[in-house]
C-alpha cells in the first residue's frame, strides 16, 4: 500500500515540477495579449478586384503575407503575429505599438514605385487637361499640384531596386537613396542615357514624389526627394526594401490598446485572481476544515497546472483569459464539493471513514466527468468561432477544467489515501448549513413556467426594441474610442464638444468613472475612421487640454466583418447547444432529459441577454463568451441532478418519476447552492475588481448563473415530467 501511494505522490510531484518548469518565469514563458501589454490587432483584406483576370487566381494573399512580414520585421516590432486567414484576409498583431497612423501607413501602403518620363509637349498637356489623354500617357500632378503628363511606355517599376536607405539631403532634409540590382542598373542606364536633359518622375502609388532632370546616364543608384519627415523617409525606405504589395490592402478590423490601459488591465486582473483565490480559501477551510485544506492545496496546484499549460502551448494570456482563471477557481470548487457532499452522505449512512471516502469519489466521478465535458464542449466552439482575446479565454478555461478534474479526482484522493495510511485523522468534520429538505419542486412547476415566461418576454421585448443598438462595435461595425481624463467631465459637455466638430450623433457612455468615456460612431472604412479619430482628438484637446485627455483604446470594425462576427457568435452558441444535446442524450439514454437540459440552457442564455438589453448594455464577443460559460455552468448543475436521478431510479424501485426527481433535487440542493454561491462570488469579484473592460462580461455571468440555479431546480427536471405526462413514470 505504501509503495503504491509513494508512486502516486511521485507522479504528482513530477507533474507539478514540469508545470513549474513551463510556467516560470512568467514573463518569459507566457506572452501577454495586446489587451494586457498594449498594441494593435488588425484584420486586413487583400483587394484583388483591380488586378488583371490572369492574376486573380494566384495566391496573392500568400505573397502579401511575406511582404508584410518583411516590412514589420524591419520596423522593429517585437514578436509580431502575421497570419493568413482564409483566402484573402491577413491577421496582424503588433505588441507595444502605440503610433497608430504610422503603423497603418507602413502596413497599408501598396508601395508601387514607378519611374516615368515627363512629356514636354504643352499641346499634349492641354489636350489631356481637356479630357483627351493621348494614348500611352497618363495625367498626374507634381509636388506643387501643377499638371504633368507622363509617358507610360517604357516605365520602370520598383522591381529594379536592390536596397534603399535614408540620407541627409539638401539643407539637412531626409532623402531616400536607392541602389539598383544588376538588371535594374542596365534598364535604368538605358532609360536615362537616352533621355538626358529630360525630366524623370518618381512615383509612389501613382503620386509624384519628385521629378528631377536627367543630367547624365545613371546605372547604379538614385534618390527620392520630397517633403519627408525623418520617420516618413525611414518608413518609405522600409517598404521599398520589402517590396510592393501585389494588390491594395483594406483595413476591415482594428483594435488598438494603449500601454496605460494594458497596465491597468494587468493590475485589475491580478487583483481579481488574488481576491478570488483568498475567498475560495476562506470558504473551503472554514466550511470543510481538513478536507478544505486538501482542496485548497489542489486548487493551488490547479492554478500552477493552468500556468504550465499556457507556457507549454505558448498560449497568449489575455484579460478574458485571466477571467477564465478566476472562473476556473470557482468552478473547480464544484468537483470538490460534489465529492465531499457524497462523503458526508456515506458517513451519515454509517460507513467507516475509509470506505466513505472511497465511495464518495466513486459516486461523484460520473457527474464530475459529464459536467466538465459539456463545459469543455462549449469552450471548444467558443475557440472555433472566436477571435483574439476570446480564444485566450476559451484556451484558459479548457486547460483549467482539465486541470481541475485531475486535481479534484486524483490529487485529493492521493492525499486522503496517504493521510489514512498514516492514521493522521480518525474522522472528517464538516460544517453543514443546509440539512435534509423535502420540498415539492415539481409541484411548483407551472408557477415557475409563468415567471420564466414573463422574464423572457420582457427581455425579448427589450432585445427587439433596441434594434441595432443592442450590438456592440464587434457585431454592428463602426468605431469605438475610449478616452481617459485627469478630471471628471459631464456628458452634456462632451456631447457639445463633439457637436462642434460634426460628431453630434456619436453615442457616448461613461465607462467606470466620469473620467473615462466611450465614444461610438458609425464608420464604413479606414479613411472615415481616421477622419473621426482626428476630429475627436481635436475636440478633446481644444476643450479639455487641462484634463490631459488620452486615447487609451480604439476599435474599428467594418460592417461586413461585424456581420460575419455576429453570425459566428450565434453559430457558436447554436452548435454548442447541439453538441451538449447529443452528449447528454447519449450519456443518459433519454432524449427528453437532454432536451429539457438544453431548454434550461436556452432559458438562462435568453434571461442573461434580456437583462443586459433591459439595462441598456450591448452584446459583443465578450458577452458571447459569457453566454457560453453560462451554458456550461447551467448544464453542469443539471447533470448533477440527472446523475442522481439515474442513481435513484436503480435504487428507489417503488417511487414514480416525479417522486424520484423531487428526491434527487432535494438530495443535491445543498451542493447546488454551495457551488453556485462560490461561483457567483467569483463573478462578483470579477465585477468589482476586474476593471471596466470585464464589467459587462461579469454582469452577464451574474444574471446567467443566478438564472442557472433557478432553472436547474425548477425548470430542467420539471420539463421531463411535463413532457412525459403526470402519473406516467418511465423506468430507465
Amino acid at each position: 500500500m505504501s509503495q503504491k501511494i509513494g508512486w502516486k505522490i511521485a507522479l504528482v510531484v513530477g507533474l507539478s515540477a514540469l508545470a513549474a518548469w513551463y510556467a516560470f518565469p512568467l514573463e518569459k514563458r507566457i506572452n501577454l495579449g495586446l489587451d494586457l501589454q498594449g498594441g494593435m490587432h488588425l484584420v486586413l483584406r487583400v483587394d484583388t478586384s483591380k488586378l488583371p483576370p490572369e492574376q486573380r487566381n494566384k495566391d496573392v494573399a500568400g505573397l502579401a503575407v511575406e511582404i508584410l512580414r518583411n516590412r514589420i520585421d524591419q520596423f522593429g516590432v517585437r514578436e509580431p503575429l502575421i497570419q493568413r486567414q482564409g483566402a484573402d484576409h491577413i491577421l496582424v498583431q503588433l505588441p507595444g505599438i502605440s503610433d497608430r497612423d504610422r503603423a497603418l501607413n507602413l502596413i497599408g501602403k501598396t508601395a508601387q514605385l514607378k519611374f516615368m518620363l515627363v512629356s514636354d509637349s504643352q499641346r499634349q498637356i492641354q489636350q489631356a487637361l481637356d479630357g483627351k489623354v493621348p494614348q500611352g500617357y497618363q495625367l498626374s500632378e507634381d509636388e506643387d499640384g501643377s499638371p504633368m503628363l507622363l509617358e507610360t511606355e517604357g516605365a520602370l517599376t520598383g522591381s529594379i531596386l536592390a536596397d534603399a536607405w535614408v540620407e541627409p539631403g539638401e539643407m539637412g532634409l531626409p532623402e531616400v537613396s536607392f541602389r539598383m540590382n544588376k538588371e535594374g542598373a542596365r534598364e535604368f542606364g538605358r532609360l536615362t542615357g537616352a533621355n538626358i536633359n529630360r525630366r524623370l518622375a518618381i512615383l509612389l502609388d501613382d503620386k509624384v514624389q519628385s521629378a528631377p532632370t536627367i543630367q547624365s546616364r545613371i546605372t547604379d543608384s538614385g534618390r527620392i526627394t520630397g517633403r519627408f519627415t525623418r520617420e516618413q523617409a525611414h518608413d518609405l525606405a522600409i517598404v521599398l526594401r520589402a517590396g510592393a504589395l501585389p494588390a491594395p490592402i483594406t483595413l476591415e478590423e482594428e483594435r488598438t490598446v494603449g500601454p496605460m490601459l494594458g497596465k491597468d488591465s494587468v493590475r485589475a486582473g491580478t487583483n481579481a485572481v488574488v481576491i478570488g483565490g483568498l475567498l475560495v480559501v476562506v470558504f473551503m477551510v472554514g466550511y470543510y476544515r481538513l478536507a478544505g485544506l486538501v482542496a485548497v492545496f489542489a486548487l493551488a496546484l490547479n492554478l500552477l497546472l493552468v500556468l504550465g499549460g499556457l507556457g507549454y502551448f505558448h498560449a497568449t494570456l489575455t484579460l478574458p483569459g485571466i477571467a477564465g482563471m478566476v472562473l476556473t477557481l470557482g468552478m473547480a470548487v464544484d468537483a470538490n464539493v460534489l465529492i465531499y457532499e457524497r462523503i458526508r452522505e456515506e458517513l451519515r449512512a454509517g460507513r467507516p471513514l475509509s470506505l466513505a471516502i472511497r465511495a464518495g469519489y466513486d459516486k461523484a466521478f460520473s457527474a464530475i466527468f459529464d459536467s466538465n465535458v459539456t463545459t469543455v464542449l462549449a469552450a471548444v466552439f467558443l475557440y472555433w468561432f472566436g477571435t483574439g482575446p476570446i480564444r485566450g479565454f476559451a484556451t484558459t478555461l479548457t486547460i483549467g477544467l482539465i486541470a481541475s478534474m485531475f486535481t479534484a479526482i486524483v490529487v485529493t484522493r492521493i492525499i486522503f489515501d496517504g493521510l489514512l495510511h498514516l492514521n493522521a485523522f480518525k474522522q472528517l468534520r464538516m460544517f453543514q448549513f443546509l440539512g435534509r429538505t423535502n420540498i415539492d419542486f415539481i409541484g411548483k412547476r407551472y408557477l415557475c413556467y409563468g415567471i420564466s415566461a414573463f422574464v423572457i418576454l420582457a427581455g425579448a421585448t427589450a432585445f427587439v426594441m433596441r434594434g441595432d443598438q443592442r450590438y456592440g462595435v464587434d457585431f454592428s461595425g463602426g468605431l469605438l474610442q475610449e478616452y481617459r481624463m485627469e478630471r471628471p467631465i459631464a456628458a452634456d459637455q462632451l456631447r457639445a464638444s463633439l457637436q462642434k466638430v460634426g460628431l453630434g450623433s456619436a453615442v457616448i457612455q461613461e465607462f467606470g468613472a466620469p473620467t473615462e468615456w466611450l465614444i461610438r460612431t458609425p464608420s464604413e472604412n479606414e479613411a472615415q475612421a481616421s477622419d473621426i479619430l482626428a476630429r475627436t482628438r481635436e475636440a478633446m484637446t481644444s476643450d479639455y487640454a487641462d484634463a490631459n485627455p488620452q486615447l487609451i483604446r480604439n476599435e474599428q470594425v467594418g460592417p461586413t466583418v461585424g456581420a460575419i462576427l455576429r453570425q459566428k457568435a450565434w453559430m457558436a452558441i447554436a452548435w454548442s447547444m447541439v453538441a451538449i444535446l447529443v452528449y447528454v442524450a447519449l450519456r443518459f439514454k433519454h432524449w427528453d432529459f437532454a432536451a429539457a437540459g438544453v431548454f434550461a440552457i436556452i432559458h438562462d442564455v435568453v434571461v442573461a441577454v434580456g437583462m443586459l438589453c433591459l439595462l441598456g448594455r450591448q452584446i459583443d464577443m465578450m458577452v458571447i463568451a459569457a453566454l457560453l460559460t453560462i451554458a456550461g455552468f447551467s448544464i453542469n448543475d443539471t447533470i448533477v441532478i440527472y446523475d442522481r436521478v439515474r442513481e435513484n431510479l436503480k435504487i428507489q424501485r417503488k417511487m414514480n418519476l416525479r417522486e424520484i426527481i423531487n428526491l434527487s433535487v432535494n438530495e443535491t440542493l445543498g451542493r447546488t447552492l454551495l457551488t453556485s454561491a462560490t461561483v457567483i462570488l467569483q463573478v462578483g469579484v470579477l465585477y468589482f475588481f476586474g476593471g471596466p473592460v470585464l464589467r459587462d462580461f461579469s454582469l452577464c455571468l451574474l444574471f446567467g448563473f443566478i438564472s442557472g440555479v433557478y432553472s436547474t431546480v425548477y425548470i430542467a427536471s420539471a420539463l421531463v415530467i411535463t413532457w412525459r405526462g403526470l402519473g406516467q413514470p418511465k423506468r430507465a
